[in-house]
């Protein structure tokens, strides 16, 4: 028989098996010039001022440590501690250095051979009369000193394939990384906006129980002099009371705000971290960026995560395809083998051998089953893929949409609290002099604080608008791994 055949066979069918294992091909970024379809307003290259005065503008990157942008030197300082110290963040840079290593392993077993060095020596006692011959028993040494070398071809490329899932499992790790300390940095300026706010809203609620005491001795007065009634004054000092029981509650929620920085920060909950964060503290970005939606996929790093997985579920369908065609091993081995340890090593000694073996699939039901199953994880991998897309661009949409609204929002609180302010300076005044009811009174401070309230409320929520657009753009960490290390 003539063994070329065969031989060509065997290299025809390497040949296929390293064409039909498919390269991975990025998707194709998002086609739309604007992130809400049905608004001109938000075209890519035409930026848009907000009723804050902010400005939404058209940029390629938003840039390292965006949150310096709040002007706030208590909330920088903040947010590096939390970036060198959250036990969650450490553990996220541990898990990636420990995938970052198992794959500068695995690339050692593919890419090169496997050398071992070996030596041995045994002892034996041989009888020659289980052969049927007449002579006596003999004990001898037998020493052995060589090199293993072994070494798997990759002709279906399916160690390639194996070493590329691999990478694209440690991208991900790395994007994975880079999304918790972006998700983060945003809770942590949240918190303190939020701090910040319910800060803001005591200050107002204390400032408004020392007016109502104020107004509720004078009704003492009053009544001292037949002027009011006894009921008015019990109208007005339950009032005072329910007022000042928003104290406490606030000033609860601060300290949870104060226990959650701690936390993030890695230290127990009380310990002083930062400094005592007030709405002053904090100013509106006067530009925030916009990336356009074709750049976006490159720039947040939950969506290069998911194209990661995608790479990484591709990879093993090659695989998984490479597994149904022929694998060889070689084998070598160098050595010497002697009786005496002073022959070990002398040319009559030296052995050898190369051994090369050639595996061909022929009946194997689960080599289909797991080629199918590859391929539908690779198509759930690309399905998820498109819907974090999906979720980035409502994500975006939604925040844009907020910062519109909420601008319009705020600037209208701010003419209402400042004349809800007034009325109430003005009801107090009359009723000092008897022109305006008890009642009245009640209503004009419920209203200012009411309104007032919600004022400060709106103020922060631009703030973390600001934050929930750098979030969505996928804002830049801006500190290495080897920073949260």
């Amino acid at each position: 028989m003539n063994i070329r055949f065969p031989f060509a066979l065997l290299l025809l069918s390497t040949a296929a098996s390293c064409a039909v294992t498919p390269d991975f091909k990025e998707p194709e970024p998002p086609s739309i010039s604007q992130y809400i379809a049905s608004d001109d307003s938000f075209v890519v290259g035409s930026n848009k001022e907000l009723a804050t005065g902010q400005t939404l503008q058209w940029v390629d990157a938003t840039g390292q440590q965006w949150w310096s942008q709040f002007n706030s030197d208590s909330l920088n300082l903040l947010v590096e501690k939390v970036l060198a110290q959250n036990p969650s963040l450490l553990a996220a840079s541990a898990q990636l250095r420990s995938a970052e290593e198992l794959y500068q392993a695995r690339v050692g077993t593919t890419r090169y051979p496997k050398v071992d060095a070996n030596i041995s020596a045994q002892r034996q006692r041989f009888n020659p009369g289980v052969f049927g011959q007449q002579a006596s028993p003999q004990e001898f040494s037998i020493y052995n000193a060589g090199v293993n070398v072994s070494y798997q071809l990759d002709l279906a490329s399916g160690n390639s394939r194996a070493l590329e899932a691999l990478a694209s499992r440690v991208d991900y790790q790395r994007y994975e990384l880079e999304a918790t300390q972006l998700a983060l940095v945003a809770t942590v300026i949240n918190t303190a906006v939020n701090q910040a706010k319910l800060r803001s809203q005591l200050e107002v609620t204390e400032q408004l129980v020392a007016k109502q005491e104020q107004q509720l001795d004078i009704v003492k007065q009053q009544l001292e002099l037949g002027q009011v009634s006894k009921h008015e004054v019990l109208m007005l000092q339950s009032e005072v009371e329910l007022t000042r029981a928003n104290i406490p509650v606030l000033r609860n929620q601060i300290q949870k705000t104060e226990h959650l920085l701690a936390t993030m920060a890695g230290e127990n909950p009380g310990s002083e971290i930062a400094a005592e964060f007030t709405l002053q503290d904090f100013k509106l970005p006067e530009g925030l960026p916009l990336i356009v939606p074709s750049e976006l996929v490159r720039q947040r790093p939950d969506i290069q995560a998911a194209e990661s997985l995608m790479q990484a579920a591709n990879a093993e369908y090659g695989v998984a395809i490479a597994n149904m065609y022929p694998s060889i091993n070689l084998n070598g081995q160098i050595g010497s083998q002697a009786l005496s340890t002073g022959l070990l090593f002398s040319s009559e000694s030296a052995v050898w051998s190369l051994i090369g073996q050639l595996t061909q699939p022929l009946f194997n039901p689960v080599l289909p089953a797991e080629k199918r199953a590859a391929l539908a994880e690779f198509k759930a991998a690309t399905s998820n893929y498109q819907y974090v897309v999906l979720e980035a661009l409502r994500e975006v949409a939604d925040t844009l949409r907020q910062l519109e609204n909420d601008a319009q929002k705020l600037q209208m609180l701010a003419h209402s609290s400042q004349s809800s302010e007034e009325a109430m300076q003005i009801t107090a005044r009359r009723h000092e002099l008897g022109a305006a009811s008890y009642i009245e009174l009640l209503l004009a401070q419920q209203q200012y604080l009411s309104t007032k309230m919600q004022l400060i409320d709106a103020q922060s929520q631009q703030l973390i608008n600001s934050v929930s657009l750098y979030l969505a753009m996928g804002a830049e960490p801006g500190l290495s791994q080897s920073d949260t290390q």
